[in-house]
């Protein structure tokens, strides 16, 4: 049995950066399945070796035996469903509305505000000739983001302890990497912290064994 763990372990590859949300998105994943693979960091995103992985040059990729595999959400939900029966079952057993409506909300509502704004407060000042935070520009990506976390913040007020309801579900998982940027982000921590259901989701979902593996394997640079 162990022989056989090791080596479908070894067939599974998670290509991206340690510090990348979308590759955390996936180990984060992997963690709360309880599934091992091998992380392949990504150098050059560019080289024939990766685009001949994933043709449009993105991180992460995965590799599953003889199944490749890119985007993030597409990975999320493929391993979500093929190890249902390992560690904890991420999908609801009968079809849910809410699941499907957040995972949405996350991809093309919650993702994009929240890396616009970290972006501007965390990643373009630590560019080659970056500078600071324009508080203008901040401003504004803070109230688009507010926006947003306004509507989680309702959603979650009304009795739903997860975003899918009762159960911790895969909608959760997807949003725990930009949660975690925003945790380390003053601005945007302060937007969370204002809203006391967001909060108190991200209390307990950030408390979970598999997360707490995830965040010990990060490298994390200087606030």
């Amino acid at each position: 049995m162990a022989e056989a763990a090791a080596a479908a372990a070894s067939t599974r590859k998670l290509y991206g950066y340690e510090l990348s949300s979308n590759s955390v998105r996936i180990a984060a994943l992997l963690n709360e399945k309880g599934l091992d693979y091998e992380l392949v960091v990504v150098d050059d995103t560019k080289s024939p070796e990766f685009l001949a992985i994933n043709p449009l040059g993105q991180v992460p990729a995965f590799q599953d035996g003889d199944d490749t595999l890119f985007e993030s959400r597409a990975i999320s939900r493929y391993i979500a469903a093929k190890y249902r029966s390992s560690g904890t079952d991420l999908l609801p057993v009968t079809p849910s509305a809410k699941l499907e409506v957040w995972l949405e909300v996350e991809s093309h509502h919650f993702y994009p505000a929240v890396a616009d704004l970290v972006y501007e407060l965390r990643v373009r000042p630590r560019l080659p000739g970056g500078a600071p935070p324009d508080p203008a520009a901040v401003d504004a990506l803070a109230r688009k983001v507010a926006d947003v976390l306004d509507v989680y913040d309702a959603h979650l007020a009304a009795g739903n302890r997860y975003l899918a309801g009762d159960a911790f579900t895969l909608a959760d998982v997807n949003h725990m990497a930009q949660l975690f940027v925003m945790s380390l982000t003053p601005r945007a921590a302060e937007l969370v912290a204002a809203r006391p259901h967001v909060q108190a989701w991200w209390d307990e979902i950030s408390a979970r064994p598999a997360w707490k593996k995830t965040v010990a394997a990060l490298p994390l640079p200087p606030a």
